[in-house]
């Protein structure tokens, strides 16, 4: 069965984010002054075949910890549903 991982990886709250600090200070400078703070991540989108939801999700959790993150600086979470 076939199965569609939504990916959102973001920095973690700890670190500082200076692409969405230059995001927000760009929309200042354009006088959108009511957007607050800005985080820049990244977002994958997955074709995942598997037999069953749970070996899907354990695929995709697996390519998140060993490839797509980089834990020390960054948490993922992930949606799936079927293609």
């Amino acid at each position: 069965m076939k199965y569609i991982a939504e990916i959102d990886i973001m920095p973690q709250k700890e670190i500082l984010d200076p692409q969405g600090k230059a995001v927000r200070l760009g929309l200042h400078n354009l006088h959108i002054d009511s957007v607050g703070d800005v985080r820049i991540g990244k977002h994958i989108r997955l074709e995942v075949e598997a037999e069953s939801e749970e070996q899907a999700r354990e695929t995709v959790d697996a390519a998140c910890r060993q490839l797509l993150a980089n834990l020390i600086m960054e948490e993922y979470t992930f949606s799936l549903h079927t293609a």
